[in-house]
């Protein structure tokens, strides 16, 4: 019996699954992690162009290059490794090297990407990171640490991982232009599991700048969505005055609830985007820290509190600018819907008016046309008697009747004849 044949995507898209695996790192050691997006329409970029830009760094260092339509790569950079990640809206490098500097967060990592290399990018940095790795010293040197490194109010550190790992950062930016988070790592904390820890919190601050960009935009969109607001209850209030005997004509009010309906809708559209991209970011960020499982630090607060007091608000003012601008598409529906009934209902009595104006002018022309048969009886049976005069003379010479009494005799019969005649053809034309 033959093999049963396989999909042609079968092995790809189960390789995919393994296709991104987490680094394998030992403490101490650090990471620098950069995002690069284009400013506009990421999700439609030239994504050849970011491999095209991964290729001329790997270049300089004799690093071999992924497959044709890679959309990740692993390798080695030198002295550091290199992950290289391609995702719908931006493109992630993060550099691992073993040990730490003896100056917390040293920049200097950074100048494995070349500065002319950075220039070149294809488009600019979403966020930059700096992560450093330490044996566990201790929770008292921990603590004293970390109010040395990080900004006391901003700071969010816990245990993760059942008390394996402890995480921290503030979430702010450095001199040097990059977050910074530290880890320090216990006994129990195996290399793959330091990886994970790593990937996640480069992955968390991804995804909550990315979500920020939600904000940015509801922000950009502030004074348009409170101009068209304005407008629409101007709008409405103009109907609501028409409906009690106003003389505004409905037909302009339509046309600006028309425009204001546009207007929305084009709003809309250019935000849609934005808003499903910041609530799938939002949930990713929350998964992160989900996974962690975190438990409170010396009573600081975690990631997941933090979240909550800075992060959650901006997501729910955009949810909020979302049900805004739906709640106002359904209002100026409702009320082109309601515009329209009545501007029909109008027209409709338009038509019954001139229906009613052109049965009256039927009923004048029947009256007029009645006048003329009328006319025409008289004219013609002028004609016609005269034409009976020429006709009878003979006879009426011959019986001694004159032109007069000859006249007075034709000239009914003559009337009557003409009359039946006119009448006759009406009836048919009918």
């Amino acid at each position: 019996m033959p093999p049963v044949e396989d999909h042609p995507l079968r092995y790809a898209l189960a390789n995919e699954l393994h296709a991104r695996p987490f680094p394998s790192l030992t403490a101490p050691c650090h990471a620098a992690f950069l995002a690069i997006k284009q400013e506009v329409d990421a999700s439609a970029r030239d994504r050849d162009l970011d491999r095209a830009h991964l290729l001329t760094l790997l270049d300089r260092y004799g690093a071999p290059h992924p497959q044709p339509g890679a959309t990740h790569w692993f390798g080695q950079l030198g002295r550091y490794e290199l992950k290289w990640e391609s995702h719908t809206e931006f493109v992630t490098y993060t550099l691992f090297g073993d040990g730490v500097a003896d100056r917390p967060f040293d920049g200097t990592t950074f100048a494995a990407f070349p500065e002319d290399w950075l220039d070149d990018a294809p488009g600019v940095r979403m966020t930059s990171a700096l992560v450093r790795v330490e044996k566990h010293p201790g929770d008292d040197k921990v603590f004293d640490t970390l109010g040395d490194w990080f900004v006391p109010e901003s700071l969010a550190c816990s245990r993760v991982l059942d008390d394996s790992v402890v995480i921290a950062g503030d979430f702010r930016i450095d001199a040097s232009g990059h977050m910074r988070f530290a880890v320090f790592v216990g006994d129990e904390c195996g290399p793959r599991r330091l990886g994970r820890v790593v990937q996640r919190l480069c992955e968390i601050e991804t995804y909550k700048s990315m979500s920020m960009l939600g904000l940015s935009r509801v922000r950009s969109m502030g004074g348009s969505l409170t101009g068209i607001d304005e407008t629409l209850t101007h709008i409405m209030g103009q109907m609501t005055g028409q409906m009690a005997g106003g003389t505004a004509p409905a037909d302009n009010t339509l046309d600006s609830l028309l425009q204001v309906s546009s207007e929305l809708e084009a709003l809309s559209a250019k935000a849609a985007y934005r808003f499903a991209a910041t609530g799938a970011y939002e949930t990713l960020v929350n998964q992160r820290i989900e996974i962690l499982r975190e438990e409170r630090f010396r009573g600081l607060q975690t990631f997941a509190e933090f979240m909550m007091r800075r992060f959650d608000p901006a997501m729910r003012t955009v949810k909020a600018t979302e049900r805004r601008i739906a709640s106002m598409s359904s209002r100026a529906s409702r009320a082109s819907d309601l515009l329209r009934t009545r501007v029909d209902v109008e027209r409709s009595a338009q038509n019954q008016s001139l229906l009613e104006s052109m049965d009256k002018r039927a009923d004048l022309q029947l009256r007029l046309q009645k006048t003329v048969e009328g006319l025409s009886v008289v004219a013609i049976s002028y004609y016609a008697v005269n034409l009976a005069l020429y006709m009878a003379q003979p006879v009426g010479d011959a019986a001694g009747l004159s032109k007069l009494v000859l006249a007075a005799l034709l000239t009914p019969v003559v009337i009557l004849g003409v009359w039946w005649m006119v009448r006759r053809i009406r009836d048919k034309m009918e």
